[in-house]
């Protein structure tokens, strides 16, 4: 029975390795090789490059990634985690309807968003000309640019880790162990720092990692607002768009490892102590806010936090009306009409990056559900030797920032390979959902091993005791309890995918170029109509995936239960 078990345990963990090997490892591996590769053999002379030249560039780039990711960290800290106890701990009128506005940046894609704030509060934006013209100032009174523009672009998309992590431990915080250290004469901050908060380091420790790594890997700000401002993400487009391979490999590795070191100094942080609860309570009690000044002044402040989130939307949505060539040197746009929508349904050239993303977000998530499922369930429910490295390089992709993934496949694949069955992958239009893919697949494992874990082993077995092969339980057994955990995180790699730009704009081809690729091709010139006609197609597409994410999904989690 042993034998049998460790067999059928081999044939589903043959195929997970495969993969993981073939398209997360060897291209990782890959990179590693090209970056210490020469004309002579083997050399460290890039990296002597980087590390030695005179110009000083790329070690200029590696603080200024570094120490904006560390502030971007710091700011949505600071914007996410307050905003997660007043909606979580206190009751206003209108505080349901805040704090679901609250998650709203989660739908503006990276390039969309960062477009949205040029045009809202950049030198020509809409902002600082209104105030000017109302004030009758001479010159706007400010605009975003530079680092204080990616970090105010950060802020504002990133701060949702932040809240919805911290939102989800605050409500799951049993409210009996705050009320005990009250009782025993402890004052709000004591409570607050000696029991609130080491409960919350796991949530705050994880989105730490989450904006930490997706700053390093950002690329969409430094392009469009750095003005010459250098990161190390752009630093390995402008490396691989100039054919210096070799350098850009380096600069990926580097890349890489400031990343992982990262996760890996917050992963000891969090594991120095034990913040497991050892009492279930009923959840956090919200305090009704009786004090009327109070009360209403933080009800104008949701209200002016509303506007502000709403704004960069209702822009995109403004934009997408002003017809090409009808807003030139005037401050505001004066005509609007549909054509930029009806171009998109009725030019098949235009609706072609459309129809490129749709079909390439559904091919890699297609991959990601099946290749997720499957391997969720080699490492919950099997058991064998080298679980935790596969459990590492599950989540490589995710560590690794986009512009490295990109860079990998780029380096693996660039010539005939027996993983690409003799084929060259790069410059097809198959290479971008295999990043797609790659770069996706620890959302639908993480999501899917959350509902595994909770599934009790005994039912899968009283379905074989009687009787029933290991595919039919797991068709009518396994597959539909964990479902719900299954499609949240393939319905949020589809979304990832939609919206992916720092990997494709390394990998795309004129035939393959998705939507984010045409909205820099339409800024680039200066069609601002048609990219922002572009960018609420994106932005409509996130939502109608989101909105089904959390009104379906939320009905078959609450029926399983």
């Amino acid at each position: 029975m042993k034998n049998k078990e460790l067999r059928f345990t081999l044939l589903l963990l043959l195929p997970v390795a495969l993969v993981l090997f073939a398209y997360v490892l060897y291209p990782s591996l890959r990179t590693i090789i090209e970056s210490f590769s020469s004309k002579e053999g083997f050399s460290a002379a890039t990296y002597d490059t980087f590390f030695n030249s005179e110009s000083k560039s790329n070690l200029e780039a590696l603080w200024n990634s570094v120490y904006i990711s560390l502030l971007s960290v710091f700011l949505s800290a600071c914007i996410g985690i307050p905003l997660a106890f007043i909606f979580n701990k206190f009751d206003f009128p209108g505080r349901g309807f805040f704090s679901s506005i609250a998650i709203l940046p989660i739908v503006l894609p990276s390039l969309v968003g960062v477009m949205a704030f040029m045009f809202l509060y950049g030198e020509s934006g809409l902002v600082p000309n209104a105030i000017k013209d109302l004030l009758g100032l001479k010159k706007v009174p400010f605009s975003i640019g530079g680092i204080s523009g990616i970090l105010i672009v950060h802020a504002y998309t990133m701060y949702v880790y932040f809240y919805m992590t911290v939102s989800s431990t605050i409500r799951s915080i049993d409210p009996s162990l705050e009320e005990a250290a009250y009782n025993l004469g402890a004052s709000r901050l004591t409570v607050f720092r000696k029991v609130t908060l080491p409960l919350l380091t796991p949530a705050i420790v994880g989105a730490s990692l989450l904006v930490f790594m997706t700053s390093m890997a950002s690329f969409s700000a430094p392009f469009l607002l750095a003005g010459g401002f250098r990161v190390l993400s752009l630093q390995i487009y402008f490396s691989k768009v100039n054919g210096n391979l070799q350098m850009a490999a380096t600069q990926s590795v580097i890349l890489s490892i400031v990343s992982i070191a990262f996760l890996l100094f917050m992963r000891w942080y969090q594991n120095r102590k034990d913040y497991r609860m050892s009492s279930k309570g009923i959840g956090a009690h919200r305090s009704e806010v009786k004090n009327p000044y109070i009360k209403w002044t933080m009800v104008l402040i949701g209200i002016f936090g509303v506007v502000v989130l709403l704004l960069p939307h209702a822009t995109i949505l403004l934009l997408s009306l002003v017809p090409d060539g009808t807003w030139t040197w005037q401050k505001y746009p004066t005509k609007f009409n549909l054509n930029n929508f009806l171009l998109l349904f009725n030019e098949p050239r235009i609706w072609d990056p459309v129809r490129n993303s749709l079909l390439l977000a559904f091919i890699a998530t297609a991959g990601n559900l099946v290749f997720g499922v499957l391997t969720s369930y080699v490492l919950v429910k099997r058991k064998f030797i080298g679980k935790n490295m596969l459990d590492i390089l599950v989540m490589l992709p995710w560590a690794l920032p986009a512009t490295v993934v990109g860079m990998n496949l780029i380096l693996a694949f660039n010539e005939p390979s027996v993983f690409t069955f003799g084929n060259i992958l790069v410059g097809t239009f198959w290479i971008l959902p295999l990043a797609y893919f790659t770069r996706h697949i620890p959302l639908v494992v993480r999501s899917t091993n959350a509902a595994l874990e909770q599934l009790d082993d005994s039912l899968e077995e009283a379905a074989r005791n009687l009787g029933a092969k290991w595919f039919y339980t797991f068709r009518r057994v396994v597959l539909p309890l964990v479902m719900p955990g299954v499609l949240s995180g393939t319905l949020l790699a589809f979304v990832q995918a939609v919206g992916e730009f720092p990997t494709s704009v390394l990998l795309y081809t004129l035939s393959n170029r998705p939507i984010s690729i045409e909205i820099m091709n339409q800024l680039r010139m200066f069609n601002m109509g048609q990219a922002a006609a572009y960018g609420m197609i994106q932005i409509s597409l996130i939502g109608i995936v989101l909105f089904i994410s959390n009104k379906f999904l939320g009905v078959k989690a609450e029926r399983s239960l």
